[in-house]
């Protein structure tokens, strides 16, 4: 007679043939993953290769892909997406190595962790069992009425980037040592891919995007400009220009402009997040440009509009921007478009400095203007780097602007017989037939001459103002 299996068990070859037929699943999920992987170009593709494969070579309920940073874990991707509240909850919550030793072995070791709840007879685990894992995952396990789960490492560059974490439900065999092993295998592959997409998007970054602010660069601004023509749809070119940043640069040090440069970016990042299909670049120096495509001109003219009034800058300056949009000149080029909104920059920024001039009234009260003067130059003063340079040139600025004026000088003499010399000057040519005036103001061997509005208000109040505002810019910096 032949071999007879008792029933409930199953016959040696039986088994083997069992786990060389899983393993060969096995073999063939991860080099599908393998191929999957290397097609990926973003973190989030990455992360939902690995959870997707993670279920099936590791007979898992939920696979998730998890990020380390600086002892913190958070979940990235989840499969499938839990539907317990409590399980959504662990989900989107962060994880302190402190709290989890589990984790914490895991980053010191580089090695992978396995925890069971339940046995392989889905009994409970008697606690305190070393066999059992860490019984911080362990309580985690009963909590969700879990029977085991895994975590290897992703090693990328040589650290601990993140985790693949997986977990089996009830009732279910614990993880061994050959789920150890292919999620390694998985992870191994995940990490490779993480590397390559991480490496790929700073290079982007070097190619694409402008250092200092983070937005596009020219090239791509010019890219998007011919595909935007090219698509047929109304497009809309904003050049735009900071007003102030010179004096900024001057006044405060270039680690303040940078920063006011920063600040216009994230001006022109809020209008191109409320503009979908949009793109905010920074053409060179105080030079920035929006891209858009499918928008109408109104709809563009509104955004900027809204925003700049939203986010005012920082130090007194300002954004001038003009619009050119191919519903008003027809089919044209893309560099001619950026000459039409470069051309409409340049006058809406003459007319702000004309509007600037003009709300200085005719009839305006010196004391009223007196107090302007001292609020706005005391501020710069008081901002200003030190040095005797920096703090009069500060003062001289924000007094030209309060008064309307259009130039400033910093000028000082060896004695006092000698002519001064000019050291600083800032602000812009008055225009073309508009009337203006200098108030000259002299402290020992120094000289300021801060320009004024023919409409400015004068007198004795004025004056004893700015030599007051003279000597405090002065005197400060001894």
């Amino acid at each position: 007679m032949g071999d007879v299996t008792r029933r409930g068990s199953a016959a040696p070859g039986a088994r083997a043939d069992s786990r060389s037929a899983a393993g060969l699943v096995g073999v063939r999920a991860l080099a599908l993953a393998a191929h999957r992987l290397d097609r990926c170009r973003s973190i989030d593709e990455v992360a939902h290769v690995a959870t997707s494969t993670g279920i099936e070579v590791l007979g898992a309920r939920h696979v998730a892909f998890c990020r380390i940073d600086q002892d913190t874990c958070r979940t990235v991707v989840v499969e499938p997406p839990p539907t317990d509240p409590r399980a959504v909850w662990m989900a989107r919550a962060s994880y302190r190595a402190d709290d989890r030793p589990a984790l914490r072995a895991l980053i010191r070791d580089r090695a992978s962790w396995v925890a069971h709840a339940r046995t392989v007879h889905d009994e409970p685990t008697v606690p305190d069992d070393p066999d059992a894992g860490d019984p911080v995952e362990v309580d985690t396990l009963r909590e969700l009425d879990l029977a085991t789960a895994m975590a290897a490492p992703l090693m990328v560059n040589g650290s601990v980037w993140g985790q693949l974490y997986a977990v089996r439900g009830r009732p279910g065999p614990p993880f061994r040592v050959d789920d150890i092993a292919r999620a390694e295998v998985l992870a191994a592959l995940v990490a490779g891919a993480v590397a390559r997409v991480d490496l790929e998007a700073q290079v982007r970054h070097l190619v694409a995007d402008d250092p200092l602010t983070g937005l596009a660069n020219r090239r791509i601004a010019d890219a998007e400009a011919e595909a935007a023509l090219e698509s047929g749809h109304e497009t809309c070119i904003v050049m735009c220009d900071v007003d102030g940043l010179k004096r900024v640069n001057d006044e405060l040090g270039h680690d303040t402009g940078d920063d006011l440069l920063r600040s216009v970016a994230d001006v022109l990042g809020r209008a191109a997040a409320a503009l979908p299909g949009s793109t905010a670049a920074r053409i060179g120096g105080d030079e920035f440009c929006l891209v858009t495509v499918g928008r109408r001109r109104a709809e563009v003219a509104d955004v900027m509009a809204a925003t700049i009034a939203a986010f005012p800058l920082p130090h007194g300056a300002a954004i001038s921007y003009g619009i050119a949009s191919t519903a008003v000149t027809g089919s044209v080029s893309a560099r001619h478009l950026f000459r039409q909104a470069d051309t409409a920059q340049y006058k809406a920024k003459r007319a702000r400095a004309r509007a600037l001039r003009s709300l200085v009234p005719a009839a305006a009260d010196p004391a009223v203007t007196a107090e302007r003067v001292l609020v706005a130059a005391t501020a710069a003063i008081v901002a200003a780097q030190s040095g005797v340079v920096p703090r009069l040139c500060a003062f001289a600025a924000a007094a030209t602007e309060t008064l309307g004026g259009s130039a400033w000088a910093v000028l000082t003499r060896r004695n006092a017989a000698e002519p001064p010399s000019a050291v600083a000057r800032g602000g812009s040519p008055a225009e073309l037939g508009v009337e203006s005036s200098t108030a000259v103001v002299i402290h020992d061997l120094w000289q300021v001459e801060i320009g004024m509005s023919a409409t400015a208000a004068t007198g004795e109040v004025v004056a004893t103002s700015l030599d007051a505002l003279a000597a405090v810019a002065i005197l400060g910096a001894r």
